[in-house]
């Protein structure tokens, strides 16, 4: 499980389109759907290198477009997800000067994962095909005090990608051993602290009490068609056998529906924060809860 801070604004994403292998659209393009798509904190899962890799996306933690409070929740959300805790977490940087904006984004890093934190983080910088020299010269040379104070804090770990380049799939190797490395530096253990342990506890609660939930609508729904068919079996002659079929044809139907809800409960109570009504929820789950 690895966590990556994007603290390249516009190119919010670009590390998991990289890392997938996906085509990256022009900004200059980008709609608005594109851009609320960005802001928001995602997950997915890739096999690479023979490694099985969830990467959670953050927002751009210093989007001028987006409210504190939208912000907090997206960070809330980016923390269900990676719990019980991350592996590995990625501050992405563009190069170029380090600005303000990417020092407040830092000290959130700091305020929401803890000093700890930095053990298990280092630094992604993208765009590295704009620096001609050797990077590592280029580091000691060329980066501001602040940069380097974040590079001290992360242990003086970094890797470059070259965005020219995203067909060279050995980059991506190489952050991988140098990620491996980092978590066998750890222990093998993935970061946790105090509102880690209290996220797992209550996604795990919330996770019972929805599959709860489920197996009880399950159980109505099952009733209400048993209870429609008995009626039209006893008014049947001739077509009795067909509606036998239905009825099992629509019980199957209705099973399937509600374990596949069952088997996501993860992924819908990540989206959820602590202040979340709960109760609201479930009452309005056909409008709130979806299959994907």
């Amino acid at each position: 499980r690895k966590i990556m801070m994007d603290l390249s604004h516009p190119n919010n994403g670009l590390f998991s389109l990289l890392i997938s292998g996906k085509r990256f659209r022009s900004l200059k393009a980008k709609t608005e759907r594109m851009r609320r798509m960005t802001a928001e904190c995602s997950k997915q899962q890739e096999k690479l290198f023979q490694r099985t890799i969830s990467v959670v996306d953050t927002p751009g933690l210093f989007d001028t477009t987006m409210s504190e409070d939208a912000v907090k929740r997206e960070i809330s959300k980016c923390i269900n997800m990676s719990a019980p805790g991350p592996h590995a977490i990625l501050l992405v940087i563009r190069v170029g000067p380090f600005s303000a904006e990417e020092r407040d984004a830092v000290k959130k890093v700091e305020e929401i994962f803890g000093e700890g934190a930095w053990r298990y983080t280092m630094i992604l910088f993208t765009h590295g095909d704009k620096v001609e020299e050797d990077f590592d010269e280029f580091i000691k040379e060329e980066s501001g005090p602040e940069l380097q104070e974040v590079l001290m804090k992360a242990g003086n770990r970094y890797h470059v990608f070259n965005n020219l380049r995203a067909n060279d799939r050995r980059q991506v190797l190489n952050l991988l051993e140098k990620v491996d490395k980092m978590v066998a530096d750890n222990g093998g253990e993935s970061y946790s602290n105090y509102t880690y342990l209290q996220v797992e506890e209550m996604l795990k609660q919330r996770e019972s009490e929805l599959r709860e939930f489920y197996e009880k609508k399950l159980t109505e729904e099952e009733d209400k068609v048993k209870s429609e068919y008995e009626k039209k079996l006893k008014e049947a002659r001739e077509e009795k056998q067909q509606l036998e079929k239905r009825l099992r044809c629509e019980l199957e139907e209705v099973r399937r529906y509600y374990r596949a809800l069952e088997n996501g409960v993860r992924q819908v109570v990540e989206q959820m924060t602590r202040d979340d009504c709960f109760d609201e929820i479930l009452t309005k789950f056909h409008e709130t809860l979806k299959l994907n």
